[in-house]
């Protein structure tokens, strides 16, 4: 052999440097999988390698075995298999054949929950019975070679392993197998079921948007068109009531800018309509000291009654877009209902900032003319209660004692986020000390904070198939047989 020929390297992964580098890298990977797996996770496999370490030494102290060495060395083999279990299920399957023929009949309890949480790991189910198989053969095999000086027991010997075989390693293999070919069905159905959610919100959402952009287009093409028609019209009588009767010139004029102001609301709410997601920022000048003073006064000019603004709200308080919006629609709603049935009644606004809220009070006197109301259907309080229990607040309108009336409203300085449905009502007892039906008041801090509409979405694993499948029950019955052997055998360990 030539000096060259003695310099080639020989195969690869031979020799003892190639085994200590595979170690090596064995380890390292081992510690970086410790390091990237969640710590409780790493906490709970800790205490459960700890478990069965103990459950395998402890009863050691109650009853020496007769070789103690091997006996502790099996209940570490079995603490080290349960912790390799999860990272490398078929190295635990082959490690545990020969904790059946040890000599610590305790760490038998531990070898079919390391088969069954090992074998749920290995895909597909045929390869884990392949190992379950090659490690049955081995546990044939080391029994043959143990019992070639004692013939006699040989038999004896094959007999009892095959049973251990078969209820510590075969039936929790089955189970296993069964419990590994449910979780990606229920993945899969998890999976699924997200999917269809998914694609039920959206098509919801493209039904809701075809509605409101059919709706927007209806309101552009009516209201749109007379909105123009009166603010034209206005225009023109404000020019022939400058000439002709300037005493009316303001009421035209506040006529004209009306019309204005109404189809500039109404392009808002056609642009609210059509791009739903700009419903937040929409109005972000209304609801402000500035915009509840231009109200009042444009009140005060069409009704010729005394409106007074009572504001305290500080500076500190934050209050959100939506907020602000509901406090000038409850404002003007108030207004309004004082022009349309109680015109030159004596009327006090009063928006008033609390720690929790916002609260609105829009009250008016008696009318100057009893019973001289141009009608209604209360749609407008009825929006308003919508709205304002949306965002989480309370809403209250009615009579008060001496004949006039009042709409009151507490709001919360930010909209909640998790309330869906409407405040509850309040209780008799409230209700009658109060001049009107619901009284503005905060949450009331119970901490219950269940609103209708507000319950989490059903597990996806309600969706498998029967109940006795999908939970796993089969299996459980699969290891019942593994249970009743191990307690018989532990029991005649125990007094034997």
């Amino acid at each position: 052999m030539t000096q060259e020929e003695r310099q080639l390297p020989g195969p690869p992964g031979r020799g003892p440097s190639d085994a200590v580098r595979r170690l090596r890298r064995e380890a390292a990977e081992i510690r970086a999988a410790v390091r990237a797996a969640p710590r409780r996770t790493v906490v709970a496999e800790s205490l459960v390698c700890a478990l069965a370490a103990a459950f395998g030494l402890i009863p050691l102290l109650l009853i020496p075995p007769d070789r103690p060495v091997l006996a502790v060395l099996e209940a570490l083999w079995a603490a080290l298999l349960v912790a390799a279990r999860r990272g490398r299920p078929v190295a635990a399957v082959l490690g545990a054949f020969p904790l059946l023929m040890g000599a610590n009949v305790w760490v038998l309890a531990v070898v079919p929950l390391i088969v069954l949480s090992a074998t749920r790991r290995i895909a597909p189910p045929r390869r884990a019975w392949r190992i379950v198989g090659m490690a049955c053969a081995a546990l044939g095999g080391l029994t043959v070679a143990t019992g070639l000086f004692r013939w006699e027991t040989l038999p004896m010997k094959l007999a009892e392993n095959a049973v251990s075989a078969v209820l510590l390693l075969l039936l929790p293999t089955l189970a296993g197998t069964m419990l590994g070919r449910r979780r990606p069905l229920v993945d899969l159905l998890r999976e699924r079921n997200a999917y269809l959610e998914q694609t039920r919100a959206l098509t919801a959402a493209a039904a809701r948007m075809e509605e409101r952009t059919r709706i927007a287009r209806e309101m552009h093409d009516l209201l749109g068109h007379r909105l123009s028609l009166i603010s034209v019209h206005a225009g023109a009588l404000e020019l022939a009531t400058a000439r002709q009767a300037p005493p009316l010139a303001g009421r035209v004029e506040l006529l004209r800018t009306t019309a204005g102001t109404a189809m500039e609301e109404l392009r808002e709410i056609l642009g609210v309509l059509r791009h739903a997601d700009l419903s937040d920022e929409t109005g972000g000048d209304r609801g402000t000291y500035d915009d509840i003073t231009a109200l009042v006064t444009q009140s005060r000019q069409t009704g010729g009654g005394s409106v007074e603004l009572v504001w305290s709200v500080p500076d500190t308080v934050e209050v959100g877009p939506r907020v602000r919006q509901a406090i000038h629609r409850v404002v003007r709603e108030g207004l309004t209902n004082v022009l349309k049935h109680a015109s030159g009644a004596p009327v006090l606004v009063e928006v008033k900032g609390t720690d929790v809220g916002i609260e609105v009070y829009v009250t008016n006197g008696v009318p100057r003319v009893p019973g001289d109301s141009q009608g209604g259907t209360s749609s407008g309080l009825a929006g308003l209660q919508e709205r304002i229990s949306l965002l989480g607040g309370t809403f209250g309108a009615g009579a008060l004692p001496d004949g006039g009336f009042r709409v009151t409203a507490w709001l919360p300085s930010q909209p909640s986020h998790t309330t869906n449905g409407p405040a509850p009502a309040p209780s008799p007892s409230e209700a009658d000390a109060a001049p009107f039906s619901h009284a503005p008041r905060p949450p009331s801090g119970d901490g219950d904070t269940w609103r209708p509409g507000s319950n989490p979405p059903l597990s996806a694993q309600t969706l498998t198939w029967p109940r006795v499948l999908g939970a796993g029950c089969t299996a459980v019955l699969v290891v019942l047989p593994t249970a009743g052997f191990l307690i018989v055998l532990l029991v005649m360990a125990a007094l034997g």
